[in-house]
């Protein structure tokens, strides 16, 4: 099969949505010029750099009581600041209940029944219970193509890892197991790491 974006694939579901896969979730906490927090996870997310160490998501719809875009973009034009919670098995529920199109003012961690804690290199909430987080200074906020389609780049100022996931001095993922989006509703826990070393490494 091969297609066009442009006229269509005649799917019953977009094959895009599942073809970029597994893809880490970026689960965004931010706050207004107000004070209140927000939290919402997206799948268009990744580490791009690492000296300094930058992070990008992307926000690809609107809210119907915000103009452009959702409340965590806004946000983060009003502050400059976002922090990204790391999603593991035991959030699972609670991400997703976080992932509704809520009004602006629900406050998802009460939403989702968890407990937040308070940034040390921005002011920002962070999920106390996620097993790493970052806090990170927006740079650069890029208007994508089509409609309310924005991407935010931000540098990393803080790092926080729990302690139970230090194992011999390397961050081990395999004591919290991470989750993955695949596509459509489809998710994926990343249980079965492997190593493989490239060419002329030892």
């Amino acid at each position: 099969m091969f297609y066009r974006p442009a006229d269509g694939h005649g799917l019953p579901h977009n094959p895009f949505n599942a073809i970029i896969s597994p893809r880490p979730i970026g689960w965004i906490s931010t706050r207004d010029a107000e004070g209140h927090d927000n939290l919402a996870p997206y799948s268009f997310f990744n580490a791009v750099a690492y000296v300094p160490p930058q992070v990008m998501f992307a926000s690809t719809g609107a809210k119907p009581d915000r103009p452009a875009n959702k409340d965590s973009v806004a946000n983060i034009r009003e502050t400059g600041i976002f922090c990204v919670n790391v999603v593991s098995k035991a959030l699972l529920m609670a991400m997703n209940t976080s992932s509704g199109a809520w009004d602006r003012e629900v406050d998802e961690f009460s939403l989702a029944a968890l407990e937040r804690g308070e940034c040390d290199t921005i002011a920002c909430s962070y999920v106390r219970d996620a097993p790493a987080t970052l806090e990170c200074r927006m740079t650069q906020i890029v208007e994508l193509g089509g409609k309310d389609n924005t991407m935010v780049i931000g540098e990393v100022t803080g790092i926080r890892l729990h302690d139970d996931c230090l194992v011999d001095g390397r961050f081990a993922y395999e004591t919290f197991t991470p989750v993955g989006r695949l596509g459509y509703r489809d998710y994926a826990y990343v249980d079965d790491p492997f190593q493989l070393a490239r060419p002329g490494e030892r």
